[in-house]
């Protein structure tokens, strides 16, 4: 028996040997091959190697560098090629300029290629790495290498050392095993070999075949024995006998604690794991002489906790659909929806969610038919560091991608080994080896299906620390995306519908603002988060360098309030072209709302209902005076060339479409410089705050700051009086004040005489002279003729004259009658008739408006070029 003991240690430890022999000669193999390539790749990139390449006789400077380098790395030689193999270098000088022996194709694609060959020195082993110029071109090559004679004589030198270990462990091992064999046969009381065998035979099938898991730990708390169902009850390790219970990590806290402890324990429950265990134990040693420790019996009573946990399992996926139906689809917007989906989702179904969703969508069109231009919008997971595509990436999935196939299928794919997704992998190679990497291992891709169009994908991801995804699982991932497939539609086509009403708004607002020199104006118009409005703004040029400041705001949101809004801001156009006051302006726009409403008296829809605010606002640069009249609307706010805000103390009038209310005119005298501000109810109006709070911090914007350019002042107002999302839409309007300078005015007083006209010719071509108007001369005396004429003739007095030099020329002839003149057709045979034809053929418009004195007939033309 020991002789077979011993020649059994000696086999082992002759295999040892050899084996130890042969991963010698392979680690001296590996590290010739390592030291070559570490040489020829440092020789290949060293200084200098490049231009010493491109001189006239390469050899001459790289010959003595290449054995300097080859002697100091421990080479048999490093040599120098071109392109074609031509040796630069050698060991051995005859041999330049001969062709290389080895595969240099592979150096030529820019590899590094390692072989051994029979070269000039003998049998090698040799490294070919390439050398690139400055744009990355393969120019050259580099080889190094050694000699086999020398790997194999560093082998051979170690034998000796092996094979002295060797004998060494071979003696060691017979004296251990014969000093085993002497204490196995005191510990077994000499029995014969068969009869220890029978013995652990009926020990065994005995210990093994109990459905009960038995444990014997020593006093010392190590764990003797642990049978075959203990073994698989609490998951032990092959080499978990002979350890200390309280080292064992992968044993549970508690189970831990009772074998640690060596107490009584009766039909203790206790998880371990996924299992729940009956845990019995009892101490031994308690007769004489008995070695000391206790017993422990484990029973397995998992089926239990499998029915619960189902249970549990069934109420957590019946929670998380519940929580879906409250916490998905808060709002109208496609983006927060989808978030709110990836976010109920983890991390109770899954460790990752992203959203991708066709681009048009966002746009509240159609989807396409293809996975193609698909918009990641969410991205939501138990860490930030993911390598998934980022959120707002455009991305084309590949027709063999899950994603690609549950677009177009509509129905959801289940990938559970990612790994072995080649579809998936083709997507992008680098990218999905960063997602494996990383730990995400398991992946379904649902498609967001909404009226049996596929509108984008939810995809699913589970890392390392949890399972892979499974059938039931994808079931639920259907019925969660479900249901925020219907939101999600509902969003995008509320996204069209506000879009398309937006636009529709936009279109009837000022697309710019007309030419003029009485004002610098700024403006914003912002539309409401909830929809659109109908609120509005307008800058009209009037006759005699005047303009016309408009706010208006028509009740209620949506198309019918837009729609409404482009009526009135149309009429007020219509209205100021007929040179109105404000007040008789607003009473005609008062007729019109009441009109509307009741020609849509009829309907059922409570929106037709017409209810309008508006400030109407004319102001002179000739002086400096603004008249104004308001509907229902908040007073303006007047900033002063010296900073200070006032809210002008304006008459109110009722809303537009009340009637029965006259509307009341003001008049304010405002200085060069100053700014009028307009507005309405949604820039000052909040729930969160009062009106006067409003109108307060709307005074603090604006004080302070006379140097201030309205666009600026139109910036300041808004920050500081609006919440990121308004909720009423916001029309601002600031204009500051310019008067006309006194030398582009002239004025004359015309007595009521037929004579007078030709002094006023006269008077009129000096002043034109004086203005280098010289050109408009005699068209200007041909209008003036008629206007006065008609004056004196058929108007009274008093008569005025005054010319207005601006952007055009303008006339204006005054009188106290309230009679206005009519283009008409002259006959042939009528003497008169044809002035004020002629009037209009030499000017750009005229016109008649009347004042509380009388009328004023104007007349504009334009100035010539330069």
């Amino acid at each position: 028996m020991l002789l077979m003991q011993v020649t059994l240690v000696v086999l082992l430890v002759a295999f040892a040997v050899f084996a130890l022999v042969l991963q010698s000669q392979r680690q001296t193999n590996a590290e010739a091959k390592r030291r070559s390539i570490a040489v020829a790749q440092t020789f290949a990139h060293a200084p200098g190697v490049l231009s010493a390449l491109q001189a006239p006789d390469p050899s001459k400077i790289l010959q003595p560098q290449t054995e300097a380098g080859r002697k100091a790395a421990g080479v048999d030689f490093v040599v120098v090629m071109d392109t074609k193999g031509i040796r630069y270098t050698h060991p051995l000088p005859d041999r330049i300029g001969k062709r290389f022996v080895g595969k240099i194709e592979p150096a030529l694609a820019g590899k590094v290629y390692t072989e051994s060959v029979h070269g000039p020195l003998g049998q090698e082993v040799q490294a070919t790495v390439p050398v690139r110029n400055a744009r990355g071109h393969v120019v050259a090559l580099v080889s190094a290498g050694l000699k086999v004679k020398h790997v194999t004589g560093l082998v051979e030198r170690q034998i000796p050392i092996i094979l002295t270990a060797g004998a060494g462990a071979l003696g060691a091992a017979t004296a251990a095993t014969v000093l085993v064999s002497r204490r196995l046969r005191r510990q077994t009381h000499s029995l014969a070999p068969n009869e220890m065998t029978r013995m652990y035979e009926h020990h065994d099938a005995v210990l093994h075949s109990v459905r009960e898991g038995v444990l014997i730990v020593n006093d010392e708390g190590r764990l003797l024995l642990a049978n075959d169902e203990a073994k698989r009850l609490l998951e032990l390790p092959p080499e978990a006998e002979g350890q200390h219970v309280s080292r064992m990590s992968h044993l549970e806290p508690e189970i831990m604690s009772v074998l640690s402890s060596g107490r009584e324990a009766n039909d203790e429950v206790h998880l371990a794991g996924p299992r729940l265990l009956v845990v019995n134990q009892r101490s031994t040693g308690r007769g004489a002489g008995g070695p000391k420790g206790t017993v422990v019996t484990l029973r397995d009573s998992t089926e239990l906790q499998a029915v619960s946990g189902r249970a549990e399992i069934t109420g957590e996926r019946l929670k998380l659909l519940y929580d879906a139906g409250l916490g998905i689809g808060t709002t109208l917007d496609v983006v927060r929806t989808a978030d709110e989906l990836a976010r109920i989702a983890v991390p109770r179904f899954a460790d990752f969610v992203t959203v991708d969703l066709a681009d048009a969508v966002l746009h509240g069109e159609e989807p396409a038919a293809t996975a193609k231009g698909m918009r990641r919008v969410a991205v939501w997971g138990i860490r930030d560091d993911q390598p998934l595509y980022e959120k707002d990436r455009l991305i084309d999935f590949l027709p063999s991608t899950p994603q690609a196939r549950g677009y177009g299928t509509g129905r959801s794919e289940l990938v559970a080994d990612l790994s072995t997704a080649t579809g998936w992998h083709l997507q992008d190679p680098e990218r999905t080896e960063q997602i494996l990497d990383y730990g995400i291992h398991s992946l379904i891709a649902a498609p967001i299906q909404a009226r049996g169009v596929v509108l984008g994908m939810v995809n699913f991801w589970r890392c390392e620390e949890h399972s892979p995804f499974d059938q039931e699982e994808l079931s639920l991932a259907e019925e969660l995306v479900a249901r925020a497939a219907v939101s999600i539609d509902n969003a995008r086509r509320y996204t069209r519908e506000h879009a398309l009403a937006v636009t529709l708004q936009r279109s009837l607002l000022p697309q710019g603002l007309p030419e003029q020199s009485a004002l610098d104006v700024g403006y914003r118009y912002l539309p409401a988060q909830s929809g659109v409005s109908g609120d509005w703004f307008d800058v009209i040029p009037l006759p005699g360098s005047r303009v016309a400041l408009v706010v208006g705001d028509v009740v209620g949101h949506g198309l019918h309030a837009a729609a409404t809004m482009g009526r009135l801001r149309t009429a007020v156009h219509n209205f100021s072209t007929l040179d109105l006051p404000p007040d008789e302006l607003l009473s005609h726009l008062d007729d019109l709302v009441g009109r509307i409403d009741q020609d849509e008296a009829c309907t059922d829809d409570p929106a037709a209902v017409v209810g309008a605010t508006c400030l109407y606002a004319i102001y002179d640069p000739t002086t400096l005076r603004c008249t104004m009249a308001r509907a229902g609307h908040l007073a303006p706010a007047l900033a002063d060339p010296d900073g200070n805000v006032i809210f002008p103390d304006l008459p109110p009038g009722p809303p537009l479409g009340l009637g029965g209310m006259p509307f009341q005119t003001a008049e304010l005298d405002i200085a060069e410089g100053s700014q009028l501000v307009l507005y309405t109810d949604g820039l000052v109006e909040d729930r969160t705050r009062d009106l006067d709070e409003g109108m307060e911090l709307l005074r603090k914007a604006l004080t302070g700051h006379p140097e201030r350019a309205p666009e600026e002042s139109c910036r300041a107002v808004l920050g500081s009086l609006l919440p990121d999302h308004p909720a009423d839409d916001v029309a601002l309007l600031i204009a500051r004040t310019h008067a006309l300078p006194p030398d582009r005015i002239a004025e004359w007083d015309v007595p009521p005489d037929p004579a007078a006209v030709a002094a006023v010719r006269a008077t009129a071509s000096d002043k034109l002279d004086e203005w280098g108007l010289s050109e408009l001369a005699f068209s200007t005396e041909l209008v003036l003729s008629e206007l006065v004429t008609n004056a004196v003739r058929y108007g009274c007095e008093p008569i005025h004259l005054r010319l207005i030099h601006d952007r055009t020329l303008i006339c204006e002839v005054t009188d106290g009658s309230s009679t206005s003149p009519h283009l008409r057709y002259a006959a042939t045979t009528d003497e008169g008739g044809r002035g004020l034809f002629l009037v209009s053929q030499l000017t750009e418009r005229w016109g008649t408006r009347y004042t509380p004195q009388g009328k004023v007939i104007w007349a504009e033309q334009a100035l010539p070029k330069d």
